[in-house]
């Protein structure tokens, strides 16, 4: 059984509390982390907003112990990789933990060359999800763009509860194709952040900052 320190018990945090059966500590604005108070876990999992959690990096990086993070909204440190490898630290990113989300990621990077295929198309992106989502374009969205290897006009809707859509349309004179994914469930990516910490925890990672979907699709491709 792991000790997991929670960042943020939101919407999605929440779920974690919900699927793991792990003993978990949550930490919040009523019970911020510390590195006494963050000592003895094993993992740290955070989907805290992007801003909250930039501000805890340098107390992640001197606790020594594995983030597994969905946090989005913000820039990563250029030298953060290099800084977790010289420390022998490993964590684990994603805009969105979908387990199904490496397959979207893959399939991205075959419509991405449709610039080979075609002389007259045109791309367009869309995302929505829940009105208290801060940030837009979302962090998957950004994140599809940049598989997909090309710009595209981004659309982004805030509407009631919504967990996440994203979908990218493919347009030629003759032909239409559309790709999507749709989050009925927050769970999915408390199930994502879960089966991260536990590869961290029970194999031999890279040191460094990892992107959870190349970690997954290492696994369909083996």
């Amino acid at each position: 059984m792991k000790n997991i320190a929670l960042l943020g018990k939101g919407k999605t945090g929440g779920r974690v509390l919900e699927l793991s059966s792990d003993n978990i500590t949550v930490f919040d604005r009523s019970n911020p982390p510390t590195l006494q108070t963050l000592k003895n876990h094993d993992v740290i999992i955070s989907f805290l907003p992007g801003k909250p959690f930039e501000s805890y990096l340098p107390l992640l990086m001197e606790s020594k112990i594995p983030v597994i993070t969905g946090s989005t909204g913000f820039d990563w440190p250029k030298d953060l990789d290099q800084k977790l490898k010289n420390e022998k630290l490993t964590w684990v990113a994603a805009s969105n933990f979908s387990l199904g989300m490496a397959i979207i990621k893959g399939m991205l990077a075959v419509v991405g060359k449709c610039d080979s295929l075609f002389d007259d198309y045109s791309l367009k992106l869309s995302e929505i999800h829940h009105t208290d989502k801060k940030d837009a374009p979302s962090g998957t969205a950004l994140s599809w763009e940049k598989w997909l290897g090309l710009k595209v006009p981004i659309t982004s809707t805030r509407m009631g509860d919504e967990v996440g859509t994203h979908s990218l349309d493919l347009s030629t004179p003759f032909e239409e194709i559309s790709i999507q994914h749709k989050a009925t469930d927050r769970k999915i990516f408390a199930q994502g952040a879960l089966w991260a910490a536990e590869k961290v925890l029970k194999e031999k990672l890279p040191y460094g900052l990892i992107d959870f979907q190349e970690l997954i699709l290492q696994r369909i491709l083996k």
